[in-house]
């Protein structure tokens, strides 16, 4: 029999799928179908640093400062109901704890060191089986120096695993100019898992209004390769689970994240387009694809195509650079 089970951040799961964090996790109807279908876990979708923000004393004395800084807040959701709200968003912890049996993974979104770190305590207080922070920042201070911004990323994970005792993994993008260096300091900082890669969501240009517009876009399989590239660098390398998300949409791209080295996927936008049953579907290609190519667990293909495990490791360096740009050619 097919062994599908793997472990990420401490947890036993009974296979790799895990639901990333979108709106369907905000329905505790969808998070049963969820279980129902095969997820293995589920990412609720992410409380924002900006809605704690807005219960807070700070910000009533921010806006007391002048317009501008509540002008800013005007290019947010109406966070009075946006995602629940902090405290419906524990509420929403606990409630979903009630209903599955599958691990439930708290999002936290912000920036800044001391924006939310004293909330992860509470969202393990309701329950969560651990924490994803998805650390979201877009520095564009001249004065501030890359060095400045991984320290961030440093401080807060080092905040956030002092005040709470349940796994944490941190979501990241794929910018920034050291990502093995990055890796191993989170590491240290005590993060158990690193997801890859946060998709960063670039507004659009409406030429008629002249208006900055918000633009999204889901994923695709080819978002999956950068993911790859750097999941299969990471194995061996760090002693982090590793989590992909962004670009699993077939049972293909699920295979090739194990076998990077990946220990689950997080999967949203595929299942946005094609409905929560899509899990199923996952579930049974995965488990054929296995029996077909005489693979007897998802244990023995993680990491088979990692750098450190291929025969030509270069191919993941300038190598591959060199090779692809030398082998296109013009087509008349």
């Amino acid at each position: 029999m097919i062994d599908l089970t793997t472990k990420y951040l401490g947890l036993n799961l009974a296979n790799p799928l895990v639901v990333a964090a979108s709106p369907l996790s905000e329905d505790i109807g969808n998070i049963r179908k969820m279980e129902d279908s095969g997820a293995a876990a589920v990412v609720l979708h992410s409380l924002f640093e900006e809605q704690i923000a807005v219960e807070s004393t700070e910000l009533d004395r921010n806006l007391s400062l002048g317009e501008s800084y509540a002008e800013s807040l005007s290019y947010f959701p109406d966070f009075s109901t946006y995602n629940l709200g902090p405290d419906g968003y524990l509420e929403h912890i606990a409630k979903a704890k009630a209903a599955v049996k599958i691990p439930i993974i708290a999002s936290l979104n912000g920036t800044s060191v001391g924006g939310w770190t004293s909330f992860a305590k509470k969202i393990e207080q309701a329950g969560a089986d651990a924490l994803e922070l998805n650390i979201y920042t877009i520095p564009t201070d001249g004065n501030v120096t890359s060095a400045e911004v991984e320290q961030m990323y440093v401080d807060l994970v080092s905040r956030v695993r002092a005040s709470v005792n349940i796994p944490v993994a941190v979501k990241l993008g794929p910018y920034f100019t050291a990502m093995a260096n990055l890796a191993c300091r989170l590491q240290q900082a005590g993060a158990n898992g690193l997801v890859l890669f946060n998709r960063f969501y670039q507004p659009d240009f409406d030429l008629e209004a002249l208006e900055v517009v918000p633009s999204l876009q889901l994923s695709n399989s080819y978002d999956l390769l950068t993911r790859l590239h750097w999941v299969a660098i990471l194995y061996g390398r760090v002693k982090l689970d590793l989590a992909v998300t962004g670009g699993v949409h077939t049972s293909y791209d699920v295979l090739k994240a194990m076998m990077a080295g990946a220990q689950v996927v997080e999967m949203a936008s595929a299942i946005l387009k094609r409905g929560i049953d899509y899990l199923s579907t996952l579930k049974t290609e995965l488990t054929n694809w296995m029996e077909d190519h005489e693979y007897e667990s998802i244990r023995q293909m993680q990491g088979s195509m990692s750098q450190r495990s291929v025969a030509h490791p270069n191919a993941f360096l300038r190598a591959n650079y060199l090779k692809v740009l030398n082998s296109y050619a013009l087509r008349g």
